[in-house]
């Protein structure tokens, strides 16, 4: 049978974590940057902290206990494997919830908000905004499986998280999403599948119109500003990846250091960072989220699905109309890419929430976890019948 779920247990072999040791003391730096600031890339000296940290601190076997501490599945859908996390409430009443990460993210993006998400009277919170968790590895990222054939876009994996809730039970539930996970999770809405009742996005995917940019108020032109600034200065790496995958594959297959250097530049340009990733995020966790895409082997796959998304968009596989399914919104400050409320109140017929939170930015669940959790607990209570 394909419906199976089955129980998966990471144990990378310890040649593999030996090869990576051998390959991070075989280095071959390119010469450091013209320029006082990030503006050409992540600096040398940063990169070698990085990799100095990775080579001579760094524990994958922690890891890969925390991992296997949520307890892993993996489960076929659509002919493809699917890793995925399921993390059941304490509480009975919990409200299911899928969430679904992006790139260069992973399902690690949730780790410090797992605990407090399915266990809230444990973090100081109410029972009632308890949730059972499900979130799955995108395909061609981590431990999901690899396409071998073109498809794999963001409408057919909307369509497999639908087979996944199904598969576990699940009758009433809610999406979350962010980066790709918000292109996932977005489509979910527009699906409507039976069983969804409601999303949270804390990224909105869409273009403003014409009338939008003429009539924009001062914090909108801000808005604008920054999505201006995010594709003439940051969004080399989704240029490159939406076009020719497979070429930036190469690299990011056999260079660890290349592979770091690649993932850690969106860490630096998109966070609420000011282009110092470390004062935000630890680098046991950057590197966590590395190993996420090294040991799998997934720098090429996972480019590949910024490649699928671009063929589809123009397509026109994208839903364009008003989002119907109820709908929360979290603009935190530090994402490139914002609306305002009067333009997310144009495209989504009932706003559940819409916030604008005073720290975080494109990885807004490891940034602020506090601050996230609130946001999806605000969301959701609504539907709760509260």
């Amino acid at each position: 049978m394909t419906d199976i779920i089955e129980p998966f247990r990471l144990a990378v072999p310890q040649s593999e974590l030996d090869d990576l040791q051998q390959r991070l003391t075989r280095i071959r730096w390119p010469a450091p940057e013209t320029v006082a600031d990030t503006s050409q890339g992540p600096p040398l000296g940063k990169i070698r902290a990085l990799i100095d940290h990775w080579r001579d601190h760094y524990d994958w076997r922690r890891c890969e206990t925390l991992l296997n501490g949520f307890g892993q599945s993996r489960t076929e859908i659509d002919g493809l494997g699917i890793h995925f996390l399921h993390i059941r409430s304490p509480e009975p009443d919990a409200m299911p919830m899928i969430m679904t990460h992006g790139w260069p993210g992973s399902v690690l993006e949730f780790r410090d908000v797992i605990g407090p998400l399915t266990d809230p009277v444990a973090h100081g919170g109410r029972a009632a905004d308890a949730f059972h968790l499900v979130i799955p590895t995108l395909p061609g990222f981590g431990f999901s499986d690899k396409p071998t054939e073109p498809g794999w876009n963001i409408g057919r994996t909307a369509d497999a998280w639908i087979t996944l809730m199904g598969r576990l039970g699940y009758d009433r539930w809610v999406a979350q999403g962010g980066d790709w996970g918000a292109g996932v999770t977005t489509a979910l809405g527009h699906k409507a599948p039976p069983g969804l009742a409601a999303i949270h996005l804390n990224m909105v995917m869409f273009q403003p119109s014409e009338a939008e940019v003429r009539d924009a108020t001062p914090a909108e032109q801000a808005m604008l500003a920054s999505a201006q600034r995010y594709d003439q200065q940051y969004s080399g790496y989704f240029k490159v990846q939406a076009t020719r995958p497979q070429s930036i594959g190469f690299s990011l297959a056999d260079s660890p250091v290349g592979l770091a250097a690649w993932i850690y530049a969106l860490f630096q340009d998109v966070s609420d960072s000011s282009g110092d990733p470390e004062a935000v995020f630890r680098l046991d966790a950057l590197l966590d989220d590395i190993m996420l895409y090294w040991l799998p082997n997934t720098g090429a796959s996972s480019a590949r699905f910024y490649w699928e998304a671009m063929r589809e968009m123009m397509a026109g596989g994208m839903p364009q109309m008003r989002m119907q399914t109820p709908t929360g919104i979290s603009m935190f400050p530090g994402e490139q890419v914002r609306l305002s409320r009067r333009w997310a109140e144009s495209r989504f017929a009932t706003l559940l929430h819409f916030n604008e939170p005073a720290r975080g930015g494109h990885f807004a669940a490891l940034e602020q976890p506090s601050l996230f959790v609130g946001e999806l607990r605000m969301t959701f209570r609504s539907i709760r019948g509260e």
